[in-house]
């Protein structure tokens, strides 16, 4: 009777320890198996979260394909572009000689850069007294220009970008492939001094000839 008592009370005092080591490593194993299983799921939606290419960080910053953005100080990127009288401008041409304002504007023939391109024809002569040129950019051909210029009497040159790279250098075409109204003073060193990004197409001119009068 001593000895199952003593039996007995062995078994009892032995196998708690052994029950509750059993448990804690279940326990441990199916916390690993939660970790895991986290792990996994956000390796899972990191996967399928798309890459940010240009166009989707357009999208962010309002529908402008160009995200890098050119700033005032910098060097201006050159270019060679058809004239719409049919010669070939390169900006380093007016290297040394010349301050530039470069405009860029949507598209020939539109209320609002018929507008700006007649404010710079009225004021046309006063650039030229001082020494500065006007270049006019979009997007549209050499034949489209030849016809705006005709049509409103245009007396500077018009540069046509129809493959859109001086556009996208100068970081100014948009997500529907025209480029934004952004105005450039580029001075004879080739830098970059003023820009215009909220342009008021009407007082583009006048705002324009005073800046390069002051340099």
């Amino acid at each position: 009777m001593k000895q199952h008592y003593r039996s007995w009370s062995l078994t009892l005092t032995t196998r708690p320890p052994v029950l509750v080591g059993n448990i804690v490593g279940n326990c441990l194993v199916v916390f690993a198996l939660v970790a895991f299983a986290s792990a996994c799921g956000a390796a899972g939606n990191a996967q399928q979260q798309p890459p940010l290419t240009q166009q989707s960080a357009a999208s962010r910053s309002g529908g402008d394909t160009s995200v890098a953005q050119l700033e005032e100080g910098a060097a201006a990127p050159d270019f060679a572009l058809p004239t719409d009288d049919g010669r070939t401008v390169k900006l380093s041409d007016y290297k040394g000689k010349q301050t530039v304002v470069l405009y860029f504007y949507p598209k020939d023939e539109t209320p609002g850069c018929t507008k700006q391109a007649c404010a710079f024809r009225d004021s046309f002569a006063d650039f030229r007294k001082a020494n500065v040129e006007v270049l006019g950019v979009s997007v549209d051909d050499v034949e489209s220009h030849k016809a705006f210029k005709k049509n409103q009497r245009l007396t500077f040159t018009l540069l046509a970008d129809d493959q859109k790279k001086v556009s996208t250098a100068y970081g100014v075409l948009n997500s529907s492939g025209y480029s934004r109204r952004v105005t450039f003073i580029i001075d004879k060193d080739g830098v970059i001094r003023k820009i215009y990004r909220n342009v008021d197409p009407a007082l583009n001119a006048a705002e324009t000839l005073a800046f390069a009068k002051s340099l």
